[in-house]
């Protein structure tokens, strides 16, 4: 690996001795890691991430598009270092009841986020790229949880929310200098002009995000940068042009760490990882405005439809708020449901609690979203367990054929685990599988 001599001067500084032991291992090839979700007991590897409960190792990265249990969200494909924001939710706000994901795709921290919270937190999870923001909603979707709202917004589009959020995590996008032995094209992208333009660019975000959060909310900061000018200068400059005070995090004796003057670090040749920096400070600002009365959310044109009963039910049932938008049918907490409305109206939202299905005329079609629900109640619909063969048959949007099974829609299981829809007409089904999640590469 050629690295640029800027950087390897800027870093030798930073790391002094310890620059050969970095650089070498920076040949080294990644480690893999997974974290698992609560859909199943599921269990592919015994050595677990020191910091993030549900944090696994995998001993060789296997061929993961290859897998039905990815498809299904049994588990979602991380990085280790990243997983650090367990500790920060865990520490610092484990009762947000609403909490902002700014830079999420394509859903890491979002899906971490969601299964770190309580369940009745409200997850906003954004991505300013539509193309991201796509697949960002694709992950949440598999991962289950239904307090979830995925907005294809600008940072400044949340002016319209002061004080709304209890917690915002910022993932900020940056020069990518932690992603050099995973991501060659990073190094080439790298110079020191592109540095200064990240660290601007990061606090334009930080600015028109910053009212969104309430006066002692928490904000996560983190990048996959090493440099002080994207890490440690702008939580400095956080502190002092913001207002915000440095929250400490317990390392649970994880030494190889790295705790920097006000946050934390993750090096190759320290931590079992890829480079990773984060910081959590507390907001002792407060919002110039206040969010007007939450119930004027209901003037979104949202329409309850009570008499609406789709052909499948969700557990707990009366939990559920039945919401039709046209022909699209969600269900929400009734909890929350001012909430969802709420940002429905001001936000770009793609995706919202749980997506049941539509209506085509006089006729109900069932959503991916609802089979992948943990609420849903899986004995008010047909389910069919599939072999692998017939599972990735299914997941390449390919037809099968299911002859032991009756009419009409039934969800695709593989080892219990629901992959999406199809429609047994009989001598066919109809593959319901969106055809953008499909799998492409041959297997």
């Amino acid at each position: 690996m050629i690295l640029p001599a800027p950087f390897k001067e800027r870093t030798q500084r930073l790391l002094g001795n310890e620059f050969q032991a970095f650089e070498k291992a920076l040949e080294d090839v990644p480690p893999t890691s997974i974290r698992v979700n609560d859909k199943m007991e599921y269990a592919p590897s015994n050595e677990h991430v020191a910091w993030c409960e549900k944090g696994l190792y995998l001993s060789e990265r296997p061929l993961f598009t290859a897998d039905p249990f990815l498809h299904a969200g049994v588990y979602y494909v991380q990085e280790a270092s990243s997983m650090f924001l367990y500790q920060a939710v865990k520490q610092h706000f484990p009762t947000a009841q609403t909490v902002l994901d700014l830079c999420a795709a394509p859903g890491g921290k979002s899906t971490l986020l969601s299964q770190a919270l309580p369940e009745s937190s409200l997850l906003v999870s954004n991505e300013i790229i539509r193309s991201r923001a796509y697949i960002l909603a694709e992950n949440l979707i598999k991962w289950g949880n239904p307090n979830v709202v995925v907005s294809n917004n600008e940072a400044k589009d949340f002016d319209a929310l002061p004080g709304y959020f209890d917690a915002i995590v910022i993932d900020a996008p940056c020069s990518g200098e932690g992603m050099f032995r995973k991501d060659a094209g990073a190094i080439q992208e790298w110079s020191e002009y592109n540095v200064i333009l990240c660290a601007q660019r990061q606090r334009e975000i930080l600015s028109s995000v910053w009212e969104a959060l309430k006066h002692d909310g928490v904000l996560v900061y983190s990048t996959c940068t090493f440099n002080r000018e994207e890490n440690e200068e702008n939580v400095q400059w956080i502190c002092d042009e913001l207002g915000a005070d440095i929250l400490q995090i317990d390392l649970e004796g994880n030494t190889d760490i790295t705790k920097s003057d006000i946050g934390y670090r993750f090096y190759p040749h320290k931590t079992k990882g890829e480079g990773f920096f984060m910081a959590v400070l507390r907001k002792n600002s407060h919002p110039t405005r206040s969010l007007k009365n939450k119930s004027e959310g209901k003037k979104s044109g949202k329409t309850t439809t009570k008499n609406f009963n789709p052909p499948l039910s969700l557990l707990h049932p009366e939990r559920w708020e039945i919401v039709m938008d046209n022909t699209q049918i969600n269900a929400y907490d009734k909890n929350r449901l001012d909430d969802f409305l709420l940002l429905n109206k001001h936000l770009k939202c793609m995706h919202t609690g749980i997506l049941l299905g539509e209506m085509k005329g006089k006729d109900f079609i069932p959503a991916t979203c609802v089979a992948l629900s943990k609420m849903l109640d899986k004995e008010s619909v047909e389910n069919v367990e599939v072999d692998y063969e017939t599972a990735i048959a299914f997941l390449r949007k390919e037809a099968i054929q299911l002859p032991e099974t009756g009419r009409g829609y039934i969800i695709v299981c593989y080892k219990q685990q629901a992959l999406g829809w199809v429609k047994n007409v009989g001598n066919r089904c109809n593959n319901l599988y969106p055809q953008e999640w499909r799998i492409r590469m041959k297997i």
